[in-house]
């Protein structure tokens, strides 16, 4: 069972070595995508245009977008799973778990990166900042990825079971051609958008822990505080919806 997850805005800093764009998963496919992107990314980050760092960052503080405005080409790089900061991955703790967890996540999950597209879990990426939805310069992320994602990626994951648990935002950038399956999370019938996060990062941690590998299994799997409430089945999509228990 593959996880496909969304970053998030917030990065943490620090890392080792240093970034080589053709590491990333699926490279042969997406190199050309991601090394416009990067070049336009890096000509901006390097042009002391505050304003347009501003929009592109999504920061308002000189002192935040000083912190981004750098080269990323020589940058140290982290885990793509330990890079993003946010709800869902403290809620995760991929540090505090077990190394077969671990091993787990940084097989079977992928992140949807604004600037560099789908990456695995254990990819090595650099800091850096984009604003979900921003344009980087004249191209937009969404559009270039919704294009050249697509093949690769139903190839990659044509074999197991897909989780969904992106925000909505990044069905842009890919949407499975095969069935796969979403989850919505309610909180006194009212479906919640920050405990979704946290329930996101919940969720992944249990199916680590338990060495998920398919629907099935992780539908018969119990989630401390969660109730499953429904399950809504479409031609491609099947919804899960969990009630949050108080």
């Amino acid at each position: 069972m593959k996880i496909l997850l969304a970053p998030s805005e917030t990065k943490r800093d620090g890392g080792e070595g240093k970034f080589n764009l053709e590491s990333l998963m699926l490279n042969r496919q997406l190199f050309s995508a991601r090394e416009e992107l990067f070049y336009e990314y890096n000509k901006i980050v390097t042009s002391d245009n505050l304003e347009l760092l501003k929009k592109m960052f999504g920061l308002k503080k000189e002192a935040d977008i000083l912190k981004y405005a750098k080269d990323i080409s020589n940058s140290p790089t982290l885990k793509a799973i330990l890079r993003y900061r946010g709800v869902a991955f403290d809620h995760l703790e991929y540090e505090n778990l077990d190394a077969k967890a671990q091993e787990y996540i940084d097989e079977n999950v992928m992140l949807f990166s604004n600037l560099f597209g789908a990456v695995k879990a254990s990819d090595k990426i650099p800091l850096y900042r984009l604003k979900q939805g921003e344009s980087v310069g004249e191209l937009k992320p969404q559009n270039i990825y919704k294009t050249t994602l697509k093949e690769p990626l139903d190839n990659y994951l044509k074999n197991g079971d897909i989780l969904d648990i992106r925000a909505g935002f990044y069905d842009k950038f890919y949407t499975p051609s095969k069935k796969y399956t979403t989850l919505k999370f309610l909180k006194g019938n009212k479906v919640v958008s920050h405990w979704a996060k946290a329930y996101r990062g919940i969720v992944l941690k249990y199916i680590a822990q338990n060495q998920i590998t398919t629907i099935a299994d992780f539908i018969a799997m119990p989630i401390q505080g969660l109730e499953l409430l429904e399950i809504r089945e479409s031609k491609q999509k099947q919804e899960l919806i969990y009630q949050i228990e108080e």
